[in-house]
């Protein structure tokens, strides 16, 4: 059967370095950090300090308080991003959409964590019987999926992904598909997170995966960078509007870029290290362009994963190389987790609308903090600041622990 090509028509991004698109976006092109001391909770006896958090966040200019105040942070961020693409989509009134053709695919890696911790406070403190009766469903990670659908009547395909920091990629690559093949004609996907918690920042510091720059944060996610010593935590969110180029076309809808290809493979090598040389991110990779038809020499930017870990960063360069051969030192590849921090299962999603925008608007979103070249790190990382560079098709990267892998192929819309 013939496939339907799929068209990016709305972006809602909750971020470390800024609250809707556009101030997410030119946080980007100005190489903004969004670390910062934490102020979520009482970081002072936690080897970090830091962390990247949502700054000037008010759930109630998106929901009603009370609704609100029933939902875990991680939930508040993803109706937030939501509504936001659902605008910026001009769905509001969903004029002539049959609602059963419409889905929600939202992820999150960790789902209600905030929630889970003051339960559990409560549960030894106080007995099971002062538990509140809103936390499961405050907790479960597929309830943003959920409460999205029932917010707007959304009756078509709807569930969760949960792929650690894959999460959000999979929920985008599994929407694409389902457009593809006619399962829908609209799906909002992406991911969220909230995991910048007591037990979250701790958990993260005992299996020694964060930074403990405390004395700069802003400089501690350095991607690629010699001395970069581990990944700072973010939340937030990131959803996209998906549409079938018939639909899009129907409604008149402004389209983004279009998605021309994913790639999905598993490590099956370690429940947190990535496979030697990248191996699993290199078949990916090559599923995702195999998918577009393009030549390697046809894509100019990648929105790396680049964490800021040394194995990480050091193992994505490996497999950009293996896959691109020479055509690799030619390719620009950024990291926006220098700025925004690591955002787990939500990462794929901001990260997707920073590849699109990046594509569509002819600039590259740097990485910052970007001081002492590593030599095992030797390719065009955009160091430090922004460039004004066209490229017609890029890659975004995601990789999860468990082995985890997930790429999408966009490329600049000029139909």
């Amino acid at each position: 059967m013939a496939k339907h090509r799929v068209v990016i028509t709305g972006l809602g991004a909750v971020t470390p370095i800024g609250v809707g698109v556009d101030a997410y976006w030119n946080g980007l092109v100005e190489g903004k950090s969004g670390s910062a001391p934490i102020t979520l909770f009482d970081a002072s006896n936690h080897e970090t300090k830091f962390a990247c958090e949502v700054k000037g966040f008010d759930f109630a200019q998106w929901m009603d308080p009370r609704e609100g105040r029933r939902y875990d942070r991680y939930c508040q961020f993803a109706v937030a991003a939501a509504e936001m693409a659902i605008q910026d989509a001009n769905l509001q009134d969903w004029d002539g959409i049959n609602k059963d053709l419409v889905g929600v695919i939202i992820g999150s890696g960790i789902g209600g964590l905030n929630v889970f911790e003051e339960q559990t406070k409560i549960l030894f403190e106080r007995g099971p019987k002062r538990l509140s009766p809103f936390f499961i469903p405050m907790m479960i990670s597929d309830i943003a999926a959920g409460i999205i659908s029932i917010r707007y009547g959304i009756k078509g395909v709807n569930y969760a992904v949960t792929s650690a920091c894959a999460t959000a990629s999979h929920a985008i690559g599994v929407a694409y598909r389902h457009l593809q093949f006619g399962d829908a004609d609209i799906i909002l996907c992406g991911g969220s997170e909230a995991a910048v918690t007591s037990v979250g920042v701790g958990g993260f510091n005992a299996m020694k995966a964060l930074s403990t720059r405390n004395e700069a944060p802003e400089k501690a996610s350095r991607p690629f960078d010699k001395h970069r010593d581990g990944f700072v935590i973010g939340e937030g969110a990131g959803v996209l509007v998906l549409e079938t180029l018939e639909m899009a076309e129907r409604r008149n809808a402004k389209i983004y870029g279009e998605i021309i290809g994913i790639g999905f493979t598993g490590d099956a090598h370690h429940i947190t290290a990535p496979a030697e040389g990248g191996e699993g991110a290199q078949r990916s990779m090559r599923l995702a362009i195999q998918e577009s038809g393009l030549a390697v020499d046809e894509f100019g930017y990648i929105n790396a994963h680049g964490t800021s870990t040394p194995y990480n960063d050091k193992f994505e360069t490996m497999a950009v190389k293996a896959v691109f051969g020479d055509h690799a030192k030619k390719l620009a590849i950024s990291s926006t987790k220098s700025m925004t921090g690591h955002l787990l299962g939500a990462a794929g999603g901001i990260e997707l609308i920073a590849t699109v925008l990046a594509v569509k608007n002819g600039i590259l979103p740097p990485t910052i903090n970007y001081e002492t070249p590593d030599e095992e790190c030797d390719l065009d990382y955009v160091p430090n600041r922004s460039r004004v560079q066209q490229v017609d098709a890029a890659l975004s990267n995601t990789f999860g622990f468990g082995g985890h892998n997930a790429t999408i192929a966009v490329k600049r819309w000029n139909n």
